[in-house]
């Protein structure tokens, strides 16, 4: 593989359930270790209620997800129900040991969320004391599983606040990917700089493109293969239209961090991401966790930039996004 570490792709590998844990997990490790892929795995630590995802019913877009993507496929009718006519089971307390499986294989551990849905629906619409409690319930979870305290951060849904990223701060975590961006960058939170990186999603995800412009499960790889490669990047430089989002500039156009789930890729879609690591390795990159991308950056040379509210074409309702950079 040429150009040494100048080509980097993040995986960055959703837990939402408990299903996802117990049988995403270890088909993913086999996918990694066949492809020679590093990751960083970020885990819902407490009670899988997947099924309360149903009170999204009225945003916009949410049914027509759910009939792209289909969701009863990749999730189980099992998994739609829990925390509505069956009780949400304690997902680190249930599979606690099939978590510490993916340290084990070498791979980065984080922290996702307590509760997914809890805190996807809820965060934007409660206090900082709410998010900085659900974030300590995590991190403490977190502990119990792995025996010390976690490096980074990924918000569930791509939903976080001022007083989430201040929370990261206060928790210590060193790095975080709780947004969605064109490339890291420090939050400006109010008059100041956050000490704690983004590393935002730059890449669409499976869920967002199958379904639309005639993508299904057999050519999805190709759209974003096209999106990563040369001929991309020499585009790079160009303006990105969307919600707020501008190209920092730092560091190269070369760096990715895709997003993955364990319930899709690591199931039903497992062949797609095979089709993509394949790809990415054909067209250079190094596919590493987030704390190898972190590794490779001077964050002094970061942009800073706010963060904003916007949308995302394929997924219903607002998320976090790089806002454009400040002076």
């Amino acid at each position: 593989m040429s150009g040494g570490r100048d080509r980097l792709l993040a995986l960055k590998i959703d837990v939402d359930t408990l299903r996802g844990t117990r049988e995403g997990i270890p088909s993913l490790l086999r996918a990694l270790s066949q492809h020679r892929a590093d990751a960083t795995f970020l885990f819902s630590l407490g009670p899988d209620h997947t099924g309360r995802a149903l009170r999204r019913v009225l945003r916009p877009g949410f049914f027509g997800k759910v009939a792209r993507t289909s969701v009863l496929e990749h999730y189980g009718l099992k998994t739609l129900l829990y925390g509505t006519l069956l009780p949400g089971p304690d997902i680190s307390r249930r599979a606690g040991d099939v978590m510490r499986s993916v340290r084990a294989a070498g791979h980065e551990a984080g922290v996702h969320c307590f509760d997914h849905v809890l805190w996807q629906d809820f965060v934007t619409r409660r206090d900082g004391s709410w998010a900085r409690a659900q974030m300590q319930r995590a991190v403490e979870r977190f502990g119990e599983v792995f025996g010390e305290a976690p490096r980074v951060h990924g918000a569930a849904g791509w939903q976080v606040t001022e007083a989430g990223l201040a929370a990261e701060e206060e928790m210590e975590f060193v790095y975080a990917s709780d947004t969605r961006g064109t490339g890291p960058f420090v939050p400006r939170l109010g008059d100041r700089v956050s000490r704690c990186p983004q590393l935002p999603t730059t890449l669409p995800t499976l869920d967002e493109l199958i379904g639309i412009d005639a993508l299904h499960a057999a050519n999805v790889h190709e759209r974003l293969l096209a999106l990563t490669s040369p001929h991309a990047l020499e585009r790079a430089a160009e303006p990105v239209p969307g919600p707020g989002l501008s190209r920092p500039g730092e560091p190269g156009p070369a760096t990715h961090v895709f997003t993955l789930h364990a319930e899709l890729e690591g199931m039903k879609l497992r062949g797609v991401l095979e089709r993509l690591l394949v790809g990415w390795r054909a067209q250079g990159y190094e596919l590493v966790s987030l704390r190898t991308l972190f590794d490779s950056l001077d964050p002094a040379r970061l942009p800073a930039a706010h963060v904003e509210t916007g949308t995302v074409q394929g997924r219903s309702g607002t998320l976090a996004v790089q806002g454009a950079a400040a002076g």
